[in-house]
């Protein structure tokens, strides 16, 4: 990176409109988690819907002026992936090791909120988009390649390594870092909040990374699947209902602990 590009990133990062739109990102983050959460729910007590973000998304269509909200949720994902791709080339001085370190999770951080932004927008444009079907189609273009198997093996341990990530993230309460947590019961209410939400989400995580593992050893891309697809698996197996309920309490927990990290986020 060229000292002018890391003084740009830096000015920009700096902006207080930037940082704005960064933290109602988060925001529109915690919205999308709470909304699945819901639904994981539903699914739980017995009722039927698509548990992933385009079902969230889908969902906020729906409403009244949903076009106008998804939009706007659309814009402020997007504003918090560059955000976070602009913190990847703005690194502060370290080890060669650990500056790359950050800047690959900034810019994974960067790619996942610009691709949830971009799943928003379709929705809004009319596109009838599915987790499930999206990560079959996918595989079933990695499995045809040469070597397809090994790729789409690679990529599932990739993704369940990142839920063991979060999981591990939110029982060492690494997240508090990054946050100016109050003091008192609302700073130990939001670490809670943290706690729950990430190792929520890491479980599911892991679960879709063995999905597609499944899929890759089977040579079979309609054993892998998306978040929807992995909460389908969660209910097959023993107190399965119960199970799935306590990772939809969980994401309802990780969009609540969002809405906080907006206001609370070190940025």
């Amino acid at each position: 990176m060229t000292d002018a590009a890391k003084d740009a990133a830096r000015t920009a990062t700096n902006s207080p409109v930037v940082r704005a739109l960064a933290r109602g990102g988060y925001a529109a983050t915690g919205i999308v988690h709470m909304l699945i959460g819901a639904i994981v729910l539903t699914i739980a007590g017995g009722g039927s819907g698509d548990s992933d973000q385009s079902g969230a998304f889908r969902a906020i269509a729906s409403a009244p002026l949903g076009f106008v909200a998804l939009w706007v949720l659309a814009v402020l994902l997007w504003s918090l992936g560059i955000w976070h791709a602009l913190e990847g080339v703005a690194v502060r001085r370290r080890s060669d090791v650990k500056k790359w370190g950050v800047r690959v999770s900034e810019w994974g951080q960067a790619i996942a909120f610009l691709v949830l932004g971009t799943g928003a927008a379709a929705v809004a444009l009319g596109a009838r988009t599915d987790g499930d079907e999206t990560a079959e189609d996918a595989s079933r273009g990695i499995l045809a390649v040469t070597g397809g198997p090994f790729i789409l093996a690679a990529v599932g341990i990739g993704v369940a390594i990142g839920g063991i990530a979060f999981a591990v993230i939110g029982v060492r309460r690494s997240f508090r870092a990054k946050m100016s947590i109050p003091a008192g019961r609302l700073g130990t209410t939001v670490t809670a909040l943290g706690v729950v939400g990430f190792v929520a989400k890491g479980v599911a995580l892991l679960i879709v990374g063995v999905l597609l593992v499944v899929a890759a050893v089977r040579v079979d891309a309609d054993a892998a699947g998306g978040l929807d697809g992995a909460i389908q698996a969660l209910l097959t197996v023993f107190l399965g209902p119960f199970l799935v309920g306590l990772v939809g309490a969980g994401f309802v927990a990780y969009g609540v602990f969002c809405l906080f990290r907006a206001r609370y986020a070190r940025l």
